[in-house]
């Protein structure tokens, strides 16, 4: 058997770098996820429970099911659910992973397709391997304690031991986290310029690499502007361990439904009682609990309401764009006409938010009764948040199709001012 200069078999260097990826990928979500959890408070779970919701947590990130039930007793009942992405941990392991798997592609100046598939089909097979342990773990039951009350009283008396549990769904889980996988490395592989295609995607390279490139510039650049004002935040206003935990578990969500926000979308949403728990927004808060158990909407219009400020959503959301839109033509050939850009960014904005509105979708519901006396509402309430999604997509063409022309006219004049420049000094003769 031929051998690589390395001296391992070329197969098992390829298997090596598709463990590499998927090693990289879980263990960024597991160190973000634990992180996050435990500035929540959430390291004193009672019952060594802490790991099992570090590997439920990243469940939920790539995509997963975790089912929420209750058991107490034949005179007792609970309900619960909770769909929610913690895209800091997404995006935590889609970097690493994406990185670590295009690294051998870089070295190589031609690849094939046959080749290309052989790599994803590694990498998904040792995801999928490692999924199945995360669900495996993903599992525990609390015991609820009802306190020294009336209720608890009877509960005792009775052997009524209010219990809630959550499991990760199996089946749901390797079929999302799938997708997810299939999604980030085609994503990997549109947005990378260095990284060799196939030569049957050539034709594709040059209406797609740059504003695919352009796409996660603009929503990692949205993350590191939340980033620094998180920081900013919890060195003023206090409360650092819960700020981290925002940031660490959720950041992405807020700070590209802001983005969305900017552009004009909007959410339905409601939250019970007084806060989400951890420090969020309190214009945001305050529009998801004025309505109460009723739906509020969320917009930037909504948001002004309560802090006149939430007008800058506006202003960053068109100047991050423009900038996108700048720097796709600036990456695309010189003779792409200014109307191809303008669909190009279009088409590629209506996806994206597309993509964030189904990921900051939200549903969490917790409620109890025992022995049909009373609704436990201390332990309740319903946190929702669901997009507009069709309003989403047409503002996101809108938007793409006015930024992508103004951004391809911006940057040929910049080119034409820069070669005017250059030939200046030389002078007649």
């Amino acid at each position: 058997m031929s051998q690589p200069p390395g001296g391992a078999p070329s197969s098992v260097r390829a298997w090596g770098d598709a463990l590499a990826a998927v090693a990289a990928g879980v263990a960024a979500m597991f160190a973000v996820a634990a992180l996050g959890l435990w500035a929540a408070g959430a390291g004193g779970l009672p019952g060594g429970a802490f790991p099992s919701v570090t590997a439920a947590t990243v469940v939920t990130a790539v995509g997963g099911t975790v089912e929420l039930s209750g058991d107490a007793g034949v005179l007792g009942r609970t309900g619960a659910g909770i769909a929610v992405v913690p895209l800091s941990v997404t995006l935590a392991g889609a970097v690493a992973l994406a990185v670590v798997f295009l690294l051998p592609l870089r070295h190589h100046a031609v690849t094939s397709g046959r080749g290309l598939l052989a790599r994803v089909a590694r990498t998904a097979v040792l995801w999928l391997l490692a999924l199945l342990l995360i669900t495996l773990g993903a599992s525990h039951d609390f015991r609820i304690d009802l306190g020294d009350s009336l209720l608890g009283d009877i509960g005792e008396a009775l052997d009524v031991a209010p219990r809630v549990g959550f499991r990760a769904a199996l089946g749901p889980t390797l079929g999302y986290g799938l997708l997810w996988l299939l999604i980030l490395l085609a994503v990997a592989v549109a947005a990378s310029r260095k990284t060799p295609l196939p030569s049957r995607l050539l034709r594709f390279q040059d209406p797609v690499r740059p504003v695919a490139f352009a796409m996660v510039v603009l929503l990692l650049g949205y993350v590191l502007l939340g980033l620094v004002i998180g920081l900013v935040s919890a060195a003023v206003r206090g409360h650092p361990g819960e700020t981290m935990a925002v940031l660490l578990l959720g950041l992405p969500n807020l700070a590209w439904m802001a983005f969305g926000l900017g552009l004009g979308g909007s959410w339905d949403g409601r939250v019970p009682g007084t806060s989400l728990g951890l420090p969020m927004p309190e214009p945001l808060t305050a529009v998801l609990r004025e309505r109460g158990d009723q739906p509020s909407t969320l917009s930037v219009s909504s948001l002004a309401q309560h802090d006149g400020r939430a007008w800058l959503l506006v202003a960053v959301a068109a100047i991050a764009l423009l900038a996108a839109a700048f720097l796709m033509a600036a990456r695309s050939p010189a003779t792409t006409r200014p109307w191809e850009h303008a669909v190009q960014l279009g088409a590629a904005l209506a996806v994206t938010l597309f993509a964030i509105g189904c990921l900051t979708r939200i549903s969490a519901r917790f409620g109890l009764s025992v022995l049909g006396i009373t609704d436990m509402s201390a332990f309740g309430g319903e946190v929702a948040l669901r997009p507009h999604l069709l309003t989403l997509v047409g503002l996101g063409l809108l938007w793409g199709l006015v930024a992508g022309f103004a951004g391809s006219v911006l940057s040929r004049r910049i080119r034409r001012g820069g070669l005017a420049g250059e030939a200046g000094p030389a002078g007649p003769g």
